[in-house]
């Protein structure tokens, strides 16, 4: 078996900032320069926090090509090329391999509820393009779920599985993984990151980080050098903004955050829209302490 790509630490799923209906380059290249300048670990582009499903795929591609590009081989580049077609993630992940990126980021097949061998499958399938896979387990956006002994098996049997994005909520979870295999474990909830770690997670894929890299990384490595009260008291110091990040679906809250320090335009793609008027003081005051001066 070929040795595993190692990914640790705090890692950011990168919104995809627009302008005017397209992909603003430009302030992708802000917000790129600015996670390397925060100490961010790793960039995640095209994931749900990027808007995956309102991307083209020509635009899809474009965004992962630059953000190889910007980072310059600095940090690892997970690039999301995950779909409910086996057939058209294998071309969104033989695209990011060519163009430079480490790893890539691969959701269960959402609406058509394959089976768990049907699962395995389509992982086997993408294994085949050889670029290492991060599995991204979040039913929630899914309406399906890897099982444990599921994700163990890809780790033992399909050699470039590497990780998994463990976004379920259940803990239990995260342990039953942990036991059965040493596949590397990152949380995909800021919020969870704590005890997920401490039931052998290794890191997290932060919505935080956009806008607080220094402070998101402040957290990973405090827990990964064993000092849990000193993570602890970083995991409730952001917790309120954990919890802000999500009062409505993501990436809402954390563009309006980004547009109210001047870093994006505060614009997504339908179906999502702005975040409502009556969450934006909120959201500001809870940003204060950090030093984020913002325009409510």
């Amino acid at each position: 078996m070929p040795d595993k790509l190692k990914l640790e630490g705090s890692m950011v799923a990168l919104v995809t900032p627009f302008r005017g209906g397209a992909v603003d380059f430009d302030a992708m290249g802000r917000l790129i320069d600015y996670q390397l300048a925060g100490g961010t670990q790793g960039l995640v582009p095209c994931g749900t926090t990027g808007e995956s499903p309102t991307l083209s795929h020509a635009e899809q591609d474009k965004v992962i090509e630059f953000t190889v590009e910007r980072s310059a081989g600095k940090v690892p580049v997970i690039a999301g090329t995950g779909s409910n077609n086996t057939a058209e993630a294998v071309r969104l992940t033989q695209h990011a391999k060519d163009a430079g990126a480490d790893a890539c980021l691969v959701v269960n097949p959402y609406y058509n509820k394959p089976p768990q061998r049907g699962m395995y499958e389509h992982v086997a399938a993408l294994g085949e393009v050889g670029l290492p896979i991060v599995l991204y387990n979040i039913p929630g956006r899914t309406g399906i779920e890897l099982a444990p002994e599921t994700i163990i098996r890809m780790y033992n049997e399909i050699d470039q599985v590497v990780a998994v994005k463990e976004a379920t909520g259940k803990l239990d979870a995260a342990s039953a993984i942990a036991a059965g295999c040493d596949i590397t474990i990152i949380s995909g909830d800021d919020a969870l990151t704590l005890p997920i770690c401490s039931a052998g997670g290794c890191g997290v894929i932060s919505v935080l980080a956009n806008i607080l890299p220094g402070e998101v990384r402040k957290l990973c490595d405090a827990m990964l050098s064993g000092d849990m009260k000193a993570a602890t008291a970083q995991h409730l110091r952001l917790y309120p903004l954990f919890k802000g990040m999500f009062v409505e679906t993501n990436p809402i809250p954390v563009k309006a955050a980004l547009a109210m320090a001047g870093m994006i335009e505060n614009e997504l793609r339908l179906p999502l829209v702005p975040l409502a008027e009556k969450y934006r003081a909120g959201l500001a005051e809870l940003l204060k302490p950090f030093g984020i001066e913002t325009k409510a």
